[in-house]
């Protein structure tokens, strides 16, 4: 039996992958998670019955600080580590700068400390499209192309990277990157966009949409359902090679607009929508973000369930489930 260990599984992209490698393989999964308000503590690993299952252990952990030499060895032999464990929101980087350093950059070294000590087969190292900055119309960034970090959440990945790759170089660690685009699905955080807006519509509340200066081009993204990027975590582990780093791309770019109005039309309700110019008062959020995903489709993987499938059945996951429709 495999023992794959994800920081940050209580999270909301960890969560759907526990929930995969749960459904999908006979491995054990281990959890450290600090059970921040992003974790929603124990919540989703709860909703998704990972508590009931055998094969799964929970540690609450916060990376600032090492790993105690007694959690260590409670996990025993670790095959894989995916190191998912991090502070994401881009607008809560910007107005406390050092929590982010201390949990992406920190938190990244006390977990490679950590591998040095269990010596995985991989230690794969969770980053995002944003350390590359805004990309122009006609651009997709591949895996090795330089980066620009235009708000603190992107530097503090993109440090987290550096350390990734100086860990494999100095102590012979097998390390791999993955960089992943907007991700969203059920038990989402309300601070973000598609929940937010599914919030928003079903109040009848005006969604503010991020444009340019003149207030008539949107921001633009390419979303992609976090079962998706878990699958192609589980794709990597047999296939990843060491120092090398990898694009999860989802299939469709749509501009925040169109998003909000599909959104509207699962919902049927009306969307009440302003364009600002957001990006002009507030540095660090950037109009455009996009990935080259060739790399993996040459190795074979494209992703399982298309975009507007996949949102569609968010959405009505959301409304039908009213828990969670309460927590957005």
């Amino acid at each position: 039996m495999k023992h794959l260990l994800i920081t940050g599984g209580c999270g909301f992209i960890g969560h759907h992958v526990v929930e995969h490698f749960l459904k999908n393989t006979g491995w054990q999964i281990s959890v450290i998670d600090a059970l921040t308000y992003a974790s929603n503590g124990f919540d989703r690993v709860r909703d998704i019955q990972a508590f009931d299952d055998r094969r799964c252990r929970f540690y609450a952990a916060d990376l600032a600080h090492p790993v105690s030499i007694g959690v260590v060895d409670e996990l025993g032999p670790v095959d894989y580590i995916f190191h998912m464990a991090a502070e994401t929101h881009v607008d809560r980087s910007v107005s406390d700068p050092m929590r982010f350093v201390v949990s992406n950059v920190v938190g990244t070294c006390n977990a490679l400390e950590m591998a040095r000590k269990v010596q995985p087969k991989l230690f794969l190292y969770f980053s995002t499209d944003e350390v590359f900055g805004p990309a122009f119309r006609g651009i997709d960034y591949r895996e090795w192309d330089r980066y620009a970090s235009a708000n603190p959440y992107a530097a503090t990945k993109a440090g987290g990277e550096e350390l990734t790759l100086a860990y494999g170089n100095t102590y012979g660690l097998p390390v791999a990157i993955t960089h992943t685009m907007n991700c969203f699905g059920e038990r989402q955080h309300p601070e973000k966009y598609i929940p937010m807006c599914i919030r928003k519509i079903l109040a009848g509340e005006t969604i503010t949409v991020h444009a340019d200066k003149t207030k008539t081009v949107p921001g633009c993204r390419s979303y992609i359902h976090c079962r998706n990027v878990a699958q192609a975590l589980h794709f990597l582990t047999e296939r990843f090679e060491p120092g090398d780093k990898y694009n999860i791309v989802g299939e469709h770019e749509i501009n925040n607009l169109d998003l909000a109005l599909y959104i509207g039309t699962v919902l049927g309700r009306r969307v009440k929508y302003e364009l600002v110019d957001f990006h002009s008062s507030r540095p660090g959020h950037d109009l455009r973000y996009s990935l080259s995903g060739r790399k993996m489709q040459d190795m074979g993987w494209q992703p399982p369930v298309g975009f507007f499938d996949s949102l569609t059945k968010t959405v009505e996951w959301t409304v039908n489930n009213e828990r969670w429709l309460n927590a957005v």
